[in-house]
This record gives C-alpha cells, structure tokens and sequence, in this order.
C-alpha cells in the first residue's frame, strides 16, 4: 500500500518575501519592470501582485547590510508568464526601460522546458522571467526532466508577440519557482524531500531541482557560490521567505508533528531549511 504524499500534486509556489534597503526604490523597479500591482502596503512594508494574487512581499530596513554573493539564501525568483506570446510582449517592454536609461542587464537560457531571461534588482536579488514549453514537449528518462541551458531564440519570442505591447502583467502571472543558495546541494535536496515530499526530477551534482505534480522545478537548490556556508547568524538584506501553496495540510502537519522549529499557525506552517531559508506552507484553494 503506498503512503499518501506529504502536501498533494497540485501543491506550488506562491509569495516570495524580500527584505531590501530602499523600499521606494524596489517597489518602482518590481512594479515598472512586471507591470505589478500593489495590493497592500504600510510604513515598511509593499505587497506586489497581479490581478489579486500576490507575488512579492518587500519589507522596507534601510539598517540591513547588503547579503554577500556566498551568503545561502536567494539565487533567483521565477516569474512564470502564461505564453510566450507573453514573454514576447514583456521582452520588449524591458528592452524599452533599457533604452530609456534604466541599465538591465539582461541574459537568456533555453531550458528545453521553458524560455528565461535573468536579470538582477537593484539590491542584487535574481530575477527569472520565463514561460513553459508545453508538457508533452519535455523529455523524461528514469523519472529525471531533461534540461539544458542554450540560447533562447529571442527574435522568435519577439515576434510570438506580434504588434501587441505590455499593459502590466498578464492573469495569470506567478510565481513558477524560486531558486535558493545553500551550503551542499545534496543535503539540501535530501532535507527538501523528506520534509516536504518533494521530488527531485534533475540532479546536476553542484544543483538539485525539485516539484510536486511532475512539474519541471518548483524549487531550485545551488552551490554555486555558497558551498560549505551554514545558516547566517545576522541579519541582511534579500530573502524574508518562500511561500508554498497547497490545498491540504494535514499529512504535511503529522509529518512535522513535534519536530523543532516548526510554527503552526492554523492555515500555515513554518520553518527554516539548515541553511536559514525560512519556508511557509499555507493551506489555500487552488
């Protein structure tokens, strides 16, 4: 008899939580760059979303000290636009901002799943804005997703656009995964299955990547310029947090029953990976 997943298939990403210097600052670049709403706001605090739906919390410290490039924590968030015909449209929006002095620094990558373009905020957060190949055009073998990075045709996703032009972002705009820096991508990987049964579907050695529901990554884990570094012991500037959605709670709560760390809050539960990266499930309709 097979035991009953920790959190179901349908389960994802949602909110990520950034704490940054310059609130103003942030708050213009997420919302000109995506074309993001704010959906709520206080003295030092921003949430940004897309037709009601959350995507980025930016809580406002000008005290924090900017996080080191080894410090574990964010390496990029991903935002999952529904067409390349979208990706087209925000392209161009974003070559626009750079021709009118805003300096992005833009790359690419063709993953064989999807087509990305990377950038970074100005406090120095990974930005992946990307769309997904449909399904049945990934390639799996012995239960592992096969991806690459090659460059993404952008004349082709240009023209995917055709005349349109960006008017903010589209419904149903997400955020597709996040992807952190940790101390060893094994152990990470390990931690992230037994605690939130996730399923690995690529193993690079040095970057583990890893889903619910046989999607390509909802979490992306590296060591690229973290290896060997622990949980920080001070505060600094970039992630607050990852958000994971899920329909049901209950597996995953006795799962997690009486282990430390873990903060129940009704509708959530919450705790930090080995390496600080604090992580919130919140039961919500799908």
């Amino acid at each position: 008899m097979t035991a009953s997943p920790l959190l179901p298939p349908q389960t994802h990403t949602g909110a990520v939580t950034l704490r940054v210097r310059d609130l103003p600052l942030l708050t213009d670049f997420y919302s000109t760059l995506l074309g993001l709403t704010r959906l709520a706001e206080g003295p030092n605090h921003v949430t940004l979303g897309a037709h009601g739906t959350p995507l980025i919390h930016l809580e406002g410290d000008a005290h924090l000290p900017p996080a080191a490039v080894s410090r574990p924590g964010l390496y990029h968030t991903a935002f999952l636009l529904p067409t390349r015909a979208d990706l087209g449209r925000w392209l161009r929006h974003a070559a626009g901002l750079n021709a009118s002095g805003l300096g992005l620094r833009l790359g690419t990558g063709d993953h064989l799943v999807s087509e990305a373009i990377y950038l970074n905020d100005p406090e120095g957060n990974g930005i992946e804005v990307y769309r997904d190949r449909n399904r049945d055009a990934w390639t799996w073998q012995d239960g592992q997703v096969q991806m690459d990075t090659k460059t993404v045709d952008v004349e082709g996703v240009l023209a995917a656009a055709g005349d349109t032009v960006f008017g903010g972002a589209p419904a149903g705009t997400a955020i597709g995964h996040v992807h952190l820096k940790v101390g060893n991508a094994a152990e990470a990987a390990q931690f992230y299955t037994q605690t939130f049964g996730l399923d690995v579907v690529a193993d690079m050695g040095s970057a583990a990547f890893l889903s619910w529901g046989g999607y390509h990554h909802h979490i992306g884990l590296n060591e690229w310029h973290s290896r060997g570094q622990g949980a920080p012991s001070t505060p600094a500037a970039g992630l607050g947090g990852v958000e994971i959605l899920t329909p049901d709670l209950s597996s995953l709560r006795t799962h997690l029953s009486g282990q430390d760390g873990v903060q129940d809050g009704g509708d959530t539960l919450t705790l930090h990976d080995p390496w600080g990266n604090r992580v919130t499930v919140r039961e919500a309709a799908q």
